[in-house]
């Protein structure tokens, strides 16, 4: 018998999700690898999907049925930026590379480029997270800078890269019809 084939989903994240987020950044892994911090609460997670700027967009990636992983694509508010948005993601321990962060990626990219318009989307990424700079990379990510003691995570201070992806395609302006 061949295995069942589970198909990943990616929608638009209500407040609904929230004990389902809050038990995706619970886990270990994700937590440590974003700038949470461990025991997030569900009232956390309510009160974060209840104010989401409308600006924003905030996804799940559902997997049989689950949410198993969260990305977001904030837009800079400064009026000389508006022309960037930053990425946040993660996923859940027991369903790293199962293409979660790919099928999320693809999507917050597509409305980006598609949607949005913006030029630039930029990222931090722990140095020590392998698996999400391989993604990164794969989507045209390059680094742009290393910082130094970037955050705290597990009693030590540990380095993160900088890293952005300029739009593949410029908007192009049509030319006028004569």
């Amino acid at each position: 018998m061949g295995q069942r084939q589970v198909m990943i989903h990616v929608r638009r994240a209500e407040v609904s999700d929230a004990a389902q987020l809050q038990r995706v950044f619970a886990s270990t892994g994700t937590y440590a690898g974003t700038l949470q911090l461990p025991h997030p609460s569900l009232e956390m997670w309510q009160e974060r999907l209840e104010k989401t700027d409308p600006k924003d967009t905030r996804l799940v990636a559902i997997y049989d049925g689950v949410v198993v992983g969260s990305a977001s694509l904030h837009l800079e508010k400064a009026q000389r930026r508006q022309h960037v948005g930053s990425v946040g993601m993660g996923v859940a321990d027991a369903f790293s590379g199962r293409g979660i962060g790919t099928a999320l990626l693809t999507e917050l990219l597509h409305i980006s480029d598609n949607w949005l318009n913006l030029l630039r989307v930029e990222l931090t990424v722990f140095c020590d997270n392998a698996a999400a700079i391989h993604l990164y990379q794969k989507f045209g990510f390059d680094m742009e800078g290393t910082m130094r003691a970037h955050a705290f995570r597990n009693g030590e201070f540990v380095d993160s890269y900088a890293m952005a992806r300029l739009h593949p395609r410029q908007a192009m302006v049509p030319l006028k019809q004569t």
